[in-house]
C-alpha cells in the first residue's frame, strides 16, 4: 500500500513543538523566585506551564494574578532574565533536525508561526540554525493563535494553499488556530502539557508520540 502523499508545507509553533525551551525558561523563572528571596520550584513545575507565556509563570512563581499591581513589574523581570540567555540550553527535539535537513534538501517549504515575541523568538532561531521560510511572531500581526491570520500569513509567504499545509503543536490554541485556517491540525504529546489537559477532546486530525514518529510520517524513505 502506497504512502498517503506529503503535505505541501509544515508549520511549527515554537516552544514545545520544534524546540525544547523549557531549560531556560524555567531558569529565567527561578531567577525571578530568587530575586524575591524564594526557592526555586522544581523542573517538571515549570515545563508544564512554559507555553502559556510569561505572565503564567509569574503567576506560578510568585502566586500574582496577572491584575495585581506588581505582575506587570515581575513578567519585565522575568523576561529581561529570559532575553539574557534565551538559547543556552534550548535545543531542537529529537528527530526533528533529520526531518527539516530532509525537507529543505526535497525543496519542501516549512516554517514557523509563534506566541513567542519577536525579540526573544528571532535570536533564539537564529542561535539554533534553523532556516524556516518564514518566522510568524506575535508582534508581526494585530492578532495571533487561535486566531487563524497568522497561519493563513504564513501559508501565503510559503506559496501553500491551507488545504495542503500541516500544523505542528502543542497547545489546544494551536489545534484551534489549525482547523480555523483549515489545515492539518497536528498535535505533539511530548511538548508542554499538563498531566490533567483533556487532551482527548482537543480538535486534532493527528497525533505523534515523539519528534522522531513525526519525522518518520513526514520524510520519504
Amino acid at each position: 500500500m502506497s504512502q498517503p502523499a506529503l503535505p505541501a508545507g509544515l508549520l511549527f509553533d515554537l516552544d514545545g513543538t520544534l524546540v525544547d525551551t523549557a531549560p531556560d525558561l524555567a531558569a529565567a523563572t527561578n531567577r525571578l523566585r530568587q530575586h524575591h528571596g524564594l526557592p526555586p520550584l522544581p523542573y517538571g513545575t515549570l515545563r508544564a506551564q512554559v507555553s502559556n507565556g510569561g505572565s503564567a509563570l509569574v503567576t506560578l512563581a510568585l502566586g500574582l494574578a496577572l491584575e495585581h499591581p506588581d505582575h506587570a513589574a515581575a513578567r519585565d523581570y522575568l523576561l529581561a532574565r529570559y532575553g539574557e540567555a534565551v538559547a543556552e540550553h534550548s535545543r531542537v527535539f529529537e528527530g526533528l533536525t533529520p526531518l527539516l535537513e530532509a525537507w529543505q534538501q526535497a525543496g519542501r517549504p516549512w516554517g514557523i508561526v509563534t506566541n513567542k515575541p519577536r525579540r526573544y523568538a528571532a535570536p533564539l532561531v537564529e542561535a539554533l540554525a534553523l532556516s524556516p521560510g518564514v518566522l510568524v511572531c506575535a508582534d508581526d500581526l494585530p492578532v495571533r493563535k487561535p486566531d487563524p491570520e497568522p497561519l493563513w500569513f504564513a501559508a501565503r509567504e510559503l506559496g501553500v494553499a491551507p488545504a495542503d499545509c500541516w500544523y505542528i503543536g502543542d497547545h489546544r490554541r494551536d489545534m484551534e488556530a489549525a482547523r480555523r485556517a483549515g489545515m492539518t491540525a497536528v498535535a505533539v504529546r511530548y511538548g508542554y502539557i499538563p498531566e490533567d489537559e483533556p487532551i482527548a477532546d482537543w480538535p486534532t486530525d493527528r497525533w505523534f508520540e515523539s519528534g522522531s514518529a513525526l519525522a518518520a510520517a513526514l520524510v520519504e524513505v
